[in-house]
């Protein structure tokens, strides 16, 4: 996608949820839902590839507004959950591959949404083709609660070097626990790596999106195809079953359209690279802003 432009927004923009080459038919797009604030969802034809898009107005999804409402909490899972009803509606049921865009990918015109395509269908057909028949499954992986310290009156009641022993032993007890949840956590994802296509890793998450107190040692992502998904699901359910693993909780959760691998490819080292106007994989908010 190109910079922002800097000259004045127009009253309607057109907001993009995905690419696919086998987009849901007409009526059956129309009457699903993504922004209520928007028109139906619609097809727009980009040489081989199409796009699943939306008429959003621009005095709620222009730079300024969009940014103030980001912002805001609630309005951003009320937009993002909408985001995701529309890239479901482009996906149709396993209809055919799709590439998800990112929250807030917003052109001035349905010309400026395909200028963004133009030179790139060979990489988006590449990529279709890649998650063709494949699901994204995702894994978490969190220690498991560790037993609480000894109130502090029992500091009080033993003589300090007691209590300083006790205190350093308690110190190696949760190092040699974090240090069994982190190898206990990499045996799961190489054993789960070996019933998929690709497996990302993203950043954990911290103990206000999970409401645990126990840290999350992993946030893996997984390709899997789809004839393999039995085997993968196996593997699962050893992972999560009781005293499989010992030090951690695993939990998972899928099939999802693949958002994490919503990525193309190039140069000899095999560096990524986010599709056009893309945050990486999940919808979350790109920079708001309308694009040329």
């Amino acid at each position: 996608m190109s910079d922002v432009p800097t000259g004045p927004e127009p009253d309607g923009l057109v907001c993009a949820f995905a690419v696919t080459r086998t987009p849901p038919d007409a009526a059956a797009l129309a009457a699903a839902a993504a922004h209520e604030e928007g028109g139906p969802l619609r097809v727009l034809r980009a040489g081989t590839l199409s796009l699943v898009v939306q008429d959003v107005p621009a005095a709620l999804f222009g730079r300024e507004a969009l940014t103030e409402r980001l912002n805001r909490p609630e309005d951003l899972e009320r937009c993002a959950r909408a985001h995701h009803r529309g890239v479901e509606a482009a996906y149709g049921r396993g209809r055919g591959p799709v590439v998800p865009l990112p929250l807030a990918t917003l052109y001035r015109g349905d010309d400026s949404a395909r200028q963004a395509l133009a030179g790139r269908e060979d990489l988006l057909g590449t990529l279709l083709d890649r998650l063709r028949n494949r699901t994204e499954w995702a894994v978490k992986v969190h220690a498991a609660p560790t037993p609480a310290a000894g109130r502090p009156g029992d500091a009080a009641a033993a003589d300090g070097r007691s209590y300083l022993s006790r205190a350093s032993a308690r110190q190696r007890d949760r190092q040699d626990a974090h240090g069994r949840a982190l190898a206990a956590a990499e045996r799961a994802d190489a054993e789960l790596r070996g019933h998929a296509v690709a497996a990302v890793r993203h950043r954990p998450q911290d103990e206000r999106l999970t409401g645990r107190s126990a840290p999350q040692i992993l946030n893996a992502a997984y390709l899997v195809d789809d004839a393999d998904r039995d085997r993968f699901t196996a593997a699962l359910a050893r992972l999560t079953g009781d005293g499989r693993s010992p030090g951690v909780e695993v939990a998972a959760s899928g099939p999802w359209i693949p958002y994490s691998f919503a990525r193309w490819e190039e140069g000899p080292d095999g560096t990524g690279r986010d599709l056009p106007g893309s945050g990486r994989g999940t919808a979350r908010p790109a920079a708001p802003g309308v694009r040329a």
